[in-house]
C-alpha cells in the first residue's frame, strides 16, 4: 500500500493552531520594536510556516526515509560514480568530540592532533599516487581537477609558455573539458578506438607546442586500463605538456600500480569512492590533489607542515594559486579517509582493489551472456554493458531496464555514460558486494529480460513517483511552494 502522506509537503500536512513546542510568552513589549529595529526590517504579517505537532514532523520524516535508497539499504551498482559501503566505524571515529568540535579558527597549537592526522594523510595519498606534494583543500573531485589545472596554468604562466590547449579522450568525464575550460583552456578531443583504448594516431597528429594537459582517466570509465599510458606521457611530455590523472577510479588499482610511477605529473582522489566518506546529495564532498614536486609552490595555501616537532598551518608561498575554499576543506570527510587507510594498511589497500577488481570480472561474466559488453573480456573496476541489441529486438531501453531493477530493490546502474556506448549501462559492485548480493543482482536482469516489453517501459511500478521529466526536472525546478488555487 502506498503511503500518501509521505508525499505530502509539510504546508499541506499543516493545521493551524498545531505546536511541536511551547515557548514562553515573548518579554520584549510588542509596541517598543519599532525602537529596537527599523521599521522597514519588520514584517506586516507573520510568516506562513507550516504547523504541525511533534509527532507529525517524526513521521513526516521518517515516512519520507524510507522511499529512499541507501548503500545501507540496496545494491547500488552504478559505475564511475562508485556508491559502496562505508564502515560504520569511521563514522564513529568522525564524530569525536576532540574532531567534531574543532573550531577552523583555533590557534595551531590547540589544533595539533587534527593537523598531525592531515599532516600524516597527506603522506599517505603522496605515497598511493606516486605524487610527493599534496593539497587536500578541494571539496571535490571537479574541484581538484580546477585546482590541479589553475596549478599547471600558473607553472606555466610563470614559465611564459602560453598554452592553451586540454586533450581529453571522447570517453572521459564531462568534468575534464568543463574544469579546462572553466581555468581558460581550449578542450580538444581524443578519439578513442574500439578496444576501448586511446587512439594514438589521433593523439600525436594534436599534440604540439599548443599543449598544455593531457587528462586522461586510468583505468577508464570503461572499467579498462590504458596499457599505453608511458607511450602517452612520453609523448605529451616530449612537446612540453602535463598528464593529469583523473584519479576517479583509483579504487582499482591503489596499492598496485601508482599514477606518478607510470607518467602522472597531478592527480585527484576521490575520497568517498576510493577510500571511505558519504556520497550523493551534492556532499559533503573531497577532492584532494597530488602533484610533482615541480608543481608544489603553485598549491593552495594554507599547507599543512611540520616543523620542528611542531605542526603548522603556512601560507607563505608566494607563487601560490591562493586558496580555493574556505578553511582547509571538509575535514570531515578526510577524517574518514584517515581512518580507511589506517585500518587497512599498505597490504589491506592492495587488497581492496584486488577484491573490487574480482566482483567486477565475477558480474562481467554473469551479465555477458545476457547483455552485450563491448569491450568485455577483462575489466578493471567496473564494465559497460549496452542494451542497444534489447532495443532493437523489443524496444526496451537501459532507461527501461534501469527503472525497472527499482522493483526488484535494486538501485539502477549508471546509464548512457559514457558516450561511446550506446544504451550503456555502467555497472561497478565494488568491493564491498558479496557473491550472493550480485548474483541477485543477475536473476533480476534475466527475469526482466523475459518479461513483456509494455511492463517493462512502465516500469517502475512500485515507487511513489514513476518517471519524472528529468530534462524538464534540471532546467525549469521547481524551487518554491505555492497553494493551490
Amino acid at each position: 500500500m502506498r503511503n500518501v502522506q509521505a508525499t505530502q509537503l509539510m504546508f499541506e500536512l499543516s493545521r493551524p493552531g498545531r505546536r511541536a513546542n511551547m515557548l514562553p510568552e515573548c518579554d520584549v513589549p510588542t509596541n517598543s520594536l519599532g525602537d529596537l529595529y527599523p521599521a522597514s526590517t519588520l514584517r506586516a504579517t507573520a510568516p506562513e510556516l507550516p504547523e504541525l505537532s511533534e509527532g507529525d514532523v517524526v513521521r513526516h520524516f521518517t515516512n519520507l526515509s524510507t522511499l529512499n535508497m541507501s548503500v545501507d539499504t540496496h545494491f547500488y551498482p552504478l559505475g564511475s560514480c562508485t556508491m559502496k559501503y562505508n564502515p560504520k566505524r569511521n563514522e564513529r571515529l568522525a564524530g569525536l568530540p576532540g574532531i567534531v568540535d574543532l573550531h577552523p579558527l583555533q590557534p595551531d597549537e590547540s589544533v595539533q592532533g587534527m593537523l598531525q592526522l592531515l599532516y600524516e594523510l597527506q603522506g599517505y595519498f603522496a605515497e598511493i599516487s606516486g605524487l610527493p606534494a599534496v593539497s587536500l583543500q578541494p571539496a571535490a573531485g571537479a574541484h581538484g581537477e580546477l585546482t590541479a589545472l589553475m596549478a599547471a596554468a600558473a607553472y606555466l604562466r610563470d614559465r611564459r609558455e602560453s598554452r592553451i590547449n586540454v586533450l581529453c579522450p571522447d570517453s572521459a568525464h564531462g568534468t575534464n573539458p568543463a574544469s579546462a575550460k572553466m581555468v581558460g583552456f581550449n578542450t580538444i578531443t581524443i578519439r578513442s578506438r574500439a578496444d576501448g583504448s586511446v587512439d594514438m594516431d589521433d593523439l600525436r597528429s594534436k599534440v604540439d607546442e599548443q599543449t598544455a594537459v593531457f587528462m586522461i582517466t586510468n583505468p577508464s570509465t570503461l572499467g579498462l586500463f590504458e596499457k599505453q599510458i608511458r607511450a602517452i606521457a612520453d609523448l605529451v611530455h616530449s612537446a612540453g605538456g602535463l598528464i593529469y590523472l583523473d584519479g576517479a577510479n583509483m579504487n582499482a588499482i591503489m596499492g598496485i600500480a601508482r599514477p606518478g610511477d607510470f607518467g602522472a605529473d597531478m592527480m585527484h582522489y576521490n575520497p568517498h569512492k576510493t577510500f571511505s566518506g558519504p556520497h550523493g546529495g551534492g556532499g559533503p564532498g573531497a577532492g584532494p590533489i597530488c602533484v610533482q614536486d615541480f608543481l608544489e609552490p603553485y598549491l593552495p595555501v594554507p599547507r599543512v607542515e611540520k616543523r620542528n616537532g611542531r605542526f603548522v598551518l603556512e601560507s607563505d608561498y608566494p607563487k601560490s594559486i591562493g586558496r580555493v575554499r574556505s578553511f582547509q576543506g571538509n575535514i570531515g570527510v578526510l577524517v574518514r579517509a584517515y581512518c580507511y587507510i589506517r585500518a587497512y594498511g599498505a597490504t589491506g589497500i592492495r587488497e581492496v582493489s584486488e577484491n573490487a577488481v574480482l566482483n567486477a570480472n565475477y558480474l562481467l561474466a554473469r551479465i555477458k551472456p545476457l547483455l552485450p559488453v563491448p569491450n568485455g573480456d577483462r575489466c578493471m573496476h567496473e564494465f559497460v554493458a549496452s542494451a542497444a541489441a534489447l532495443k532493437k529486438e523489443k524496444g526496451i531501453t537501459a532507461m527501461d531496464l534501469a527503472k525497472r531493477l527499482l522493483d526488484f530493490g535494486f538501485h539502477a546502474p549508471t546509464v548512457y555514460f559514457p558516450l561511446t556506448v550506446p544504451e550503456a549501462l555502467m555497472i561497478e559492485p565494488t568491493e564491498t558486494e558479496s557473491k550472493e548480493t550480485m548474483d541477485a543482482f543477475v536473476r533480476a536482469v534475466e527475469t526482466i529480460l523475459g518479461e513483456d516489453a509494455a511492463a517493462v517501459q512502465a516500469a517502475p511500478l512500485s515507487t511513489q513517483i514513476s518517471r519524472p521529466d528529468e530534462v524538464r526536472a534540471a532546467r525549469k525546478p521547481v524551487m518554491r511552494w505555492q497553494a493551490s488555487q
